[in-house]
């Protein structure tokens, strides 16, 4: 009988459908028609920049309100995000699957060559589907990308809501459940308090959208992310007074040296003399930040992601490894990633870059990597 439940949960319902494309739907309204600052893009090579109306905050807060009128009203169940949470990761995955493949065939049909629409090609299918065609394709004046990353952090907080839910309901709720959700709630309002800082981040500048940003948005961000809280779903555990505060202490750490780094970042390229720590920046053949945390790894922001990662796990406690499989993966995303961005660096800036490594030789995290 598990077995066939199992199975019944991998066919996706007209429910897990419904939900998807009403999700998906409001987030497209909401950000056409809610107010929130015009942020220009980076200057892509051809001369032009996109512009992004970061509204994400103010459509989360919207969402939640009316989320909250519906289950006061009885219209839904809090629960049933974690109630229909297989059902949900295979209609979302289908749907990536399908936009991944109509954005292959979008982009080789295309005959713009300005710098976002202009196909990318490398005639092998696989490398062509995966990393994508377009860098910035739109759909009915919705750029994808943006929006795609919008809906899996947005998402990831809705999950963790509707399992902090069950977990009320089944009086299973204690410290680490109340650590684990409240610090993803920080960092997920975090992120969209600042979400014009994404507007410089290497995905959005960079990335073209195929099947591996689509994916990785609607799909691994929200249900990936959220393992934890599916894991203490069903596992109780009792952290120590001790424990807690080391674990919000990583947390705070990871969380200032993330926002920090990006911070400097996204202020540096806006205005290049302005102060990093109360000092003019120091700058590497005019292009590259060497001050702040930059001046002390070359992706430190990395390393307070991997923090905050591990904030999130060590809730979970000791007993399993299944909570800690995000910050395992995040740390070998991010050295992959890392490997890619000096690559390319080295490719961009050439002799600049070469001064900037002897200048900050640790990649990420200092005297060790």
């Amino acid at each position: 009988m598990e077995a066939e439940a199992i199975l019944a949960a991998l066919i996706p319902s007209w429910s897990s459908v419904v939900l998807l494309t009403f999700y998906l739907g409001y987030l497209a309204v909401a950000g056409f028609i809610l107010p929130g600052k015009v942020v220009p893009g980076a200057i892509l090579s051809d001369g032009t920049r996109l512009h992004y109306r970061c509204n994400g905050l103010v459509s989360l807060l919207m969402l939640l309100a009316l989320l909250g009128t519906g289950f006061y009203m009885k219209w839904m169940s809090p629960t049933v995000i974690a109630d229909k949470g297989v059902e949900l990761l295979l209609t979302t995955f289908i749907f990536s699957l399908f936009v991944s493949l109509v954005l292959y065939a979008a982009g080789l049909k295309s005959c713009c060559q300005c710098s976002s629409l202009k196909p990318n090609v490398t005639g092998n299918f696989i490398h062509d589907w995966w990393f994508g065609v377009q860098l910035n394709p739109c759909f009915m004046g919705i750029d994808l990308k943006f929006f795609f990353v919008r809906a899996g952090m947005m998402g990831w907080l809705l999950i963790n809501l509707s399992l902090l839910a069950k977990s009320y309901v089944t009086g299973t709720a204690n410290l680490s459940v109340i650590l684990y959700h409240f610090f993803c709630a920080l960092y997920i309002t975090d992120y969209f308090f600042y979400e014009e800082f994404m507007t410089s981040t290497w995905d959005i500048i960079a990335e073209r959208l195929g099947f591996m940003l689509v994916f990785g948005d609607l799909v691994f961000i929200p249900f990936t992310f959220s393992i934890q809280g599916w894991w203490l779903l069903k596992n109780k555990v009792e952290l120590t007074k001790v424990a807690a505060a080391a674990n919000c202490l990583t947390f705070i750490i990871g969380y200032r040296v993330f926002r920090g780094a990006n911070k400097q970042k996204h202020v540096f390229k806006k205005n290049p003399k302005a102060h990093i720590w109360g000092k003019p920046p120091k700058v590497i053949g005019g292009k590259l930040l060497s001050s702040g945390y930059w001046g002390i790894a070359r992706h430190c922001n990395y390393l307070g992601d991997l923090l905050l990662a591990l904030s999130f796990s060590f809730p979970c406690g000791t007993s399993s490894v299944i909570p800690y499989l995000y910050p395992i993966y995040l740390l070998i995303l991010l050295i992959w990633r890392e490997r890619r961005d000096e690559e390319r660096c080295s490719q961009k800036y050439k002799e600049v870059w070469e001064e900037y490594c002897k200048l900050v030789p640790w990649r990420i995290l200092p005297f060790v990597y």
